[in-house]
């Protein structure tokens, strides 16, 4: 089977995920990206946690521990809250609808939440112990409390949401439920992938615009549907939205297995560890050539142990080196520059003012080049 084409890919360099992209706006240089991300953090973080005080214990603490904003002793904390990419999306889609920042805060609450919800069930059904280098929530305080406080952060999406009682509103959590329910599907299609011995580029493309792409598209365009803004545009910013999350994703997937845990938090060859058909491994597995079968051979073999706690760290390293030999890193990495062009594209329909556009194209350039 041959590989969708890709053109002409910049090779990727030991030790590097994705090679630079050229910004797509010349003023795309002089955002400052970090503080746009603490904007939206910053806006986002008092309503986000009335919300969850709003929870029954002791869902309000486990809750308050996922955000890193106490330790497991139930102590304050400065932990990691992650890299809050969708409420600065969700902020800065008003203002492309010509409404103030503070207008999408309600939008990225809700798309938070939605987020976190899915954060701590794939947790557990991945059996990840450890994210933003703590331990995970059903890993300190158990699976039942993982699945409990998942549900009601999704449940309190619709409800902050709901309860600005406009039309917007009710256009808008029609977004997020459909985005939810697009969510689902694609953690569904990812658990179903690892029991399959081959799985299609354009199947496991369809499944991370599921369970990536849908959320990014809603938070691109959420705060714009609260400021009043048409189907046509919220459609434009959900277009740049999704492919954006493709791109994310094909860089987590980079991530998964050559990131570095010092930056990312994971295991080494995290994805290797769970079995993911990750784009690297699918991308190599059609490729053809030697490497390819020889992996094939490999990941059908280990398909049948299923204990991989008598995997070295070696075993692992070569497996990694046969998907980069057959192709499978290059070309993620490309897919992931080629998805960054086509988010870019999308935004050409949108009438904004230039300062907007330009952060829309450093937020999309932040998200391809990143080490976690």
């Amino acid at each position: 089977m041959e590989l969708p084409t890709a053109q002409a890919p910049t090779p990727v360099q030991q030790g590097e995920t994705v090679p630079p992209v050229p910004s797509a706006e010349a003023a795309a240089d002089a955002v400052d990206v970090t503080a746009l991300l603490e904007r939206g953090r910053t806006l986002a973080t008092p309503v986000l946690k009335a919300a969850v005080e709003r929870l029954a214990p002791p869902m309000d603490t486990v809750a308050a521990y996922h955000f890193g904003w106490i330790d497991a002793a139930g102590n304050p904390s400065d932990g990691d809250g992650g890299k809050a990419v969708r409420p600065a999306l969700a902020v800065l889609s008003a203002q492309a609808a010509g409404a103030a920042p503070e207008v999408g805060v309600p939008g990225a609450v809700a798309v938070e939440l939605v987020h976190n919800f899915s954060l701590l069930h794939d947790d557990l059904m991945d059996g990840d112990e450890q994210r933003r280098h703590r331990d995970t929530v059903w890993k300190v305080h158990g699976p039942a409390q993982a699945i409990l406080v998942g549900d009601a952060l999704f449940a309190l999406a619709n409800e902050v949401l709901l309860e600005l009682e406009t039309v917007d509103a009710g256009r808008a959590t029609r977004r997020l439920t459909t985005a939810s329910r697009a969510l689902i599907d694609g953690q569904a299609q990812d658990i179903s992938y690892e029991h399959r011995e081959r799985v299609t580029v354009e199947e496991c493309l369809e499944m991370e615009g599921n369970k990536t792409g849908a959320l990014l598209a809603c938070a691109s365009s959420i705060g714009a549907v609260l400021g009043g803004a048409d189907d046509a545009t919220a459609d434009a910013l959900e277009k740049y939205g999704y492919h954006l999350g493709l791109a994310f994703q094909a860089v987590d997937d980079l991530l998964g297995i050559w990131g570095d845990p010092e930056s990312t938090g994971k295991q080494t060859w995290s994805d290797l560890r769970q079995r993911k058909k990750s784009l690297p491994v699918v991308a190599a597995l059609g490729a053809g050539g030697p490497a390819s079968e020889r992996l094939g051979e490999i990941l059908a073999a280990d398909a049948k142990n299923v204990d991989f706690d008598t995997f070295t760290e070696e075993d692992f390293a070569a497996r990694a080196a046969l998907i980069e030999e057959a192709g499978g890193r290059e070309w993620t990495a490309e897919e992931a520059r080629r998805q960054h062009a086509v988010a870019l594209e999308a935004l050409d329909t949108v009438q904004m003012p230039a300062s907007v556009r330009a952060q829309f194209a450093a937020l999309a350039d932040f998200v391809v080049v990143r080490k976690r």
